[in-house]
């Protein structure tokens, strides 16, 4: 097992890993709308979903690794009312790459963001 950091983005808040490479398979963490030095971007949902796809980026790239070989994606909502904007981004993101995904509503989360999204990707 090998542990990923990048300062390329937010280090995590946490006790845990940016993203681990397990056998042949990168498993990243939830990313938040952190910028890679740590603020908080407390923007729309659009924004705070581009600045969670590019850290999410930035640590598959790190891990050797791109949108082009993430198979499940996990994406988490304050509110469900900005699924159709988060989708409009993430396509911007995946292209025509359509990895397998669930979307689920949270009662909250970290610094009071509106997105999450974790992934496993290919190594």
């Amino acid at each position: 097992m090998k542990t990923i950091q990048t300062d390329q983005a937010p280090s995590a808040i946490g006790p845990y890993s940016q993203a681990v490479i397990a056998g042949e398979l990168i498993f990243c963490s939830g990313q938040i709308a952190l910028t890679p030095n740590g603020d908080f971007l407390n923007g729309t949902v659009e924004e705070q979903t581009r600045q969670v796809l590019e850290n999410l980026g930035n640590v598959l790239k790190a891990a050797n690794s791109d949108f082009s070989k993430v198979v499940k994606t996990t994406i988490f909502l304050t509110s469900m009312e900005d699924f159709a904007a988060v989708n409009e981004i993430y396509t911007e993101f995946f292209g025509k790459s359509k990895p397998a995904r669930a979307t689920v509503a949270v009662a909250n989360l970290p610094k009071n963001a509106k997105v999450e999204i974790e992934a496993i990707a290919i190594a």
